[in-house]
């Protein structure tokens, strides 16, 4: 039983990893809008930046949306549109 557990396990991550992988951005840097535009966007939409980071070339960031609601989200930083979004309760 714990041997197919396992099994289970792995194949579920091996699954769910190319999931992941194209969840990231892949936009050449040279056609990205600016931070300050992307900030911009995004307040114009109620949001509130808390902490901004770029990471595996999305603009991420931690803050508010336009709810209120705690947010983790990654933007594609050429078109700024949403690739992936966890909402904290």
């Amino acid at each position: 039983m714990k041997t197919l557990l396992t099994s289970l396990l792995l194949s579920t991550a091996v699954i769910a990893s190319p999931a992941f992988a194209g969840d990231k951005c892949d936009v050449p840097k040279d056609e990205w809008q600016s931070e300050q535009a992307f900030r911009d966007a995004v307040a114009a939409k109620g949001w509130e930046i808390k902490k901004f980071k770029i990471d595996d070339g999305c603009y991420e960031i931690y803050g508010y949306d336009e709810k209120d609601r705690r947010v983790e989200a990654y933007f594609d930083p050429k078109s700024f549109d949403i690739v992936k979004m966890e909402l904290e309760d």
